[in-house]
């Protein structure tokens, strides 16, 4: 499926053996009694910003018993034991792990509701269990109340704790707690008698818990309007409203609701379709999503809206009635995997939202069918929660999604649609710093399809998004200058699905602090106010100067010095800055040949993007753009010495007409085929032996006995005036004999007989053998009467005694001696 999910944690697998454990070890035997009572109440209320995990469970007293599961040590602790049969509705505990809270239902042994005192049902109670001392009384009302301790660093040992107390009767209170220090670690509430709070927030219909970030996300209704607000609570343990808008959406049906504050004892009683759902979803580039969609009755259609407010518009989906499966519930599931949000319809559809990419439909996958959406997510409930994970509180499950590379790389070989090859592409290499990526793969699905795609060009969009991918993660406030792919519109429809654009009036937010995450909110904030229209980096500039510098050249027309001095200069930055990056060896250096074309491309990508950035990115260090701009271009020419050599070849044959390169294909030629193949490609004009690829060749190739065929193979190919440059760099008896044969052609190419001494001095001669001895007296007569030799610049002179040697030595191997 196109998600992948692993489980982070089974509540019933990492926490009931050690409670058995415990069991087997205590007056309670063998723990088959602890067994019994515990498996049907264990359960998961809550997950704290460290990753640790609350859960509770009755013992075989009744008694309700908290637990703690440390994410880090994969260690349970038992926190506190209330020696009442109650029905826990929430807990969280401080991160020194000294004080709890938690809160309650209420109920006798018969199972009717206790009233301690009139309107009681909801107990909440500050506890110190460490060490194990007061109990004090927040809340004794006939509301329902959860808790939440804030955590505004990940390890803090602050004097001060502070929690929050969110009551079904709408509004938010923050209490302030003092703790005072014994023995070490231990603590104690100092002022317990009066616990200073203030009311935050009043009048509220949902309300949202963002554990990672310590944010709260709430909507009040005004005058039937939803106002959506955002509190940041800081680490000097201060808080700010952050924000405050309008949003255009129906609550009618909602009630009270709650998100990412735990376990909801009501939740499995509900069906998901029976009320809006609606959830918020950030991640650390700046975006900002609000999910929401409508009540839905069977076999309607199905809504839902996403505001990409990072982006200045919302989005309208809707999805045609299907075949939906009558087991699963027909709600809509909002999941975040941080550059992409799920949106999800048990037994309809799955889509896979690009949150970064959103301006058009076809960076986004969708999916619909019963056969391809058949148990992707569990049945029940979810919530989605920071860093991929999502919470089945129903089963006590922890998953971590991911997007499942290998299904996507085999729904790309299979797609058919245009837009579904666009999305899947995508998808695919967002996820490219994993170790598994498949740019192997999809450059392989390349060569085989690039024919079959009509609303783009697979290769350019391949490049472009690869390439942005690969550095996007620490681009910052340069990603949204770069260019992410090949397509300015996108005018087709997608089967099953309809959308409807609406651009949101600016300013969208009151940003009231900019700090870290808010920054980059802004920043994007004002990137949608004053950039129309949108200011990514386009090639065709390059593109442009690039062919007007080849065609100066071809007519003689130059420059200025400087000018084409820096261009090359900042080739040499890129060719550098590949060699510092590569990690793997290789024989032959693809990418440093002089090939003067390459470099020009090289140097004014670098030129163009550079004031690209420079113009658009006032407060960003001029040092910090230079190499991301390196490392962009960089990944862009970093097509050598991998797995993948033989797909690239293909790739670089089918861009040839566009790029050039001509040395760069025939290296990887080389490097991919056998030789008979390679051959027949020079033969037949697809590939071109340039000066510096051959030259390349006999200095990187050692003489294996396959290099010495490929080497001899291709200098009996190459023009005369080449090969003979060529030969003199190859060490080795058939250069020299080569050599030989040139230079005695030479010397006889006008050779006259004139009458000569029959008498031969054979002492001069180191072989008796007389047809050979007097053709050397022939040579060495030539060359005394010309007073020249016919040798090559830069190479030894070529004596009698050389051609000698090299004559006898090619006899030797003709007669097989």
């Amino acid at each position: 499926m196109a998600l992948r999910l692993v489980t982070h944690f089974d509540v019933r697998e990492d926490v009931l053996p050690s409670l058995l454990a415990q069991a087997a070890t205590s007056e309670e035997g063998d723990g088959t009694g602890v067994l019994e009572t515990t498996y049907g109440s264990l359960r998961v209320l809550n997950i704290e910003r460290n990753g640790n995990i609350i859960y509770t469970y009755k013992d075989n007293k009744g008694n309700a018993v908290f637990g703690l599961y440390d994410c880090q040590t994969r260690q349970n602790e038992h926190l506190y034991t209330f020696e009442k049969e109650m029905q826990a509705v929430s807990c969280s505990v401080n991160s020194e792990r000294t004080v709890l809270a938690a809160s309650f239902i209420q109920y006798t042994k018969e199972g009717v509701r206790n009233e301690l005192q009139p309107g009681s049902k909801c107990l909440t109670l500050l506890i110190e269990i460490h060490p194990v001392n007061n109990m004090k009384v927040l809340k004794a009302v006939d509301s329902c109340i959860w808790v939440q301790f804030l955590y505004p660093q990940a390890e803090s040992h602050l004097p001060q704790n502070h929690l929050l107390l969110i009551s079904e009767e709408k509004y938010i209170e923050w209490f302030h707690i003092q703790i005072t220090r014994e023995d070490g670690d231990q603590g104690v509430i100092r002022n317990s008698s009066h616990l200073p709070g203030d009311r935050i927030a009043e009048d509220f219909v949902w309300a949202q818990w963002d554990m990672s970030e310590q944010r709260l996300y709430y909507i009040e209704l005004k005058e039937s309007r939803s106002i959506l607000k955002c509190i940041q609570f800081w680490a000097d343990e201060s808080f700010n409203l952050m924000f405050e808008m309008p949003l255009d959406i129906s609550l009618s049906g909602l009630r009270f609701k709650l998100i990412n504050f735990g376990y909801d004892y009501r939740q499995d009683q509900e069906k998901l379709c029976s009320q809006p759902s609606l959830c918020i979803f950030t991640n650390h580039t700046g975006s900002l999503c609000v999910c929401y969609s409508p009540k839905s009755d069977s076999g309607e259609e199905i809504t839902y809206s996403v505001f990409y407010l990072h982006k200045g518009y919302r989005k309208t989906f809707t999805v045609a009635p299907g075949s939906a499966d009558s087991q699963v519930t027909n709600g809509i599931t909002f999941l975040n995997l941080g550059y992409f949000v799920v949106v999800y319809s048990a037994g309809r559809f799955l889509h896979l939202l690009n949150i970064q990419h959103p301006d058009l439909i076809c960076h986004s996958l969708f999916l619909a069918g019963n056969d391809k959406m058949a148990a992707v997510l569990p049945p029940s409930p979810l919530q989605s929660l920071p860093g991929s994970l999502i919470v089945d509180f129903y089963s006590g499950k922890v998953y971590r999604a991911t997007l499942d590379q290998s299904y996507l790389m085999r729904f790309l070989w299979n797609a058919r649609l245009d837009s579904e090859k666009m999305a899947a592409l995508h998808c695919v290499l967002s996820c490219g710093q994993d170790p598994g990526s498949p740019e192997e793969q999809i450059i392989q699905w390349i060569s085989e399809h690039v024919s079959a795609c009509h609303s783009f060009d697979l290769i350019q969009e391949f490049l472009i998004a690869a390439s942005f991918w690969s550095v996007y993660p620490k681009l910052g406030d340069m990603g949204m200058f770069l260019p992410y792919s090949s397509l300015q519109t996108w005018n087709a429809e997608i089967p099953g699905i309809k959308l409807e654009t609406e651009e949101l009036p600016l300013p969208l937010t009151k940003v009231y602090s900019l700090k870290g995450y808010w920054a980059k909110l802004n920043s994007n904030l004002e990137y949608v106010k004053y950039t129309k229209p949108r200011l990514h980096y386009r090639n065709s500039i390059v593109r442009r100067e690039w062919h007007n510098l080849i065609s100066e050249e071809r007519t003689g027309k130059k420059r200025s010095t400087m000018y084409m001095r820096n261009i090359l200069e900042n080739a040499k930055k890129v060719i550098s800055n590949m060699e510092t990056r590569t990690l793997e060896p290789r024989l032959i250096p693809l990418l440093q040949e002089e090939d003067r074309h390459q470099r020009l491309l090289m140097g004014l990508m670098v030129s163009e993007l550079r004031d690209h950035l420079l113009r658009h990115l006032q407060g960003v260090e001029k040092k910090k753009i230079e190499q991301m701009v390196l490392d962009y271009v960089s990944k862009l020419f970093n097509n050598h010495g991998s797995a993948a050599d033989f797909e690239v070849f293909h790739l670089m044959t089918r861009i040839l007409d566009a790029a050039g390169f001509h040395s760069l294909h025939t290296i990887l030629g080389v490097h991919c085929l056998p030789l008979y193949n390679l051959l027949h490609y020079i033969d037949n004009g697809v590939l071109l032996l340039t000066e510096t690829a051959v030259t390349r060749l006999m200095k990187d190739l050692d003489n294996s006995e396959k290099n010495e065929k490929l080497k001899f193979s291709i200098i009996v190919r190459l023009p005369p005036p080449i090969g003979q440059k060529v030969c003199r760099l190859w060490d080795h008896p058939v250069s020299s004999n080569i050599i030989s044969r040139n230079h005695v052609a030479r010397l006889l190419k006008n050779y006259k007989k004139e009458p000569r001494n029959s008498m031969i001095d054979k002492s001069s001669f180191p072989v008796e053998f007389l047809p050979l001895n007097y053709f050397i007296e022939i040579l060495m007569g030539l060359e005394s009467s010309n007073q020249a030799l016919y040798g090559f610049e830069g190479h030894d002179n070529v004596d009698a005694e050389f051609v000698e040697e090299a004559a006898l030595k090619h006899t030797t191997m003709l007669l097989g001696l």
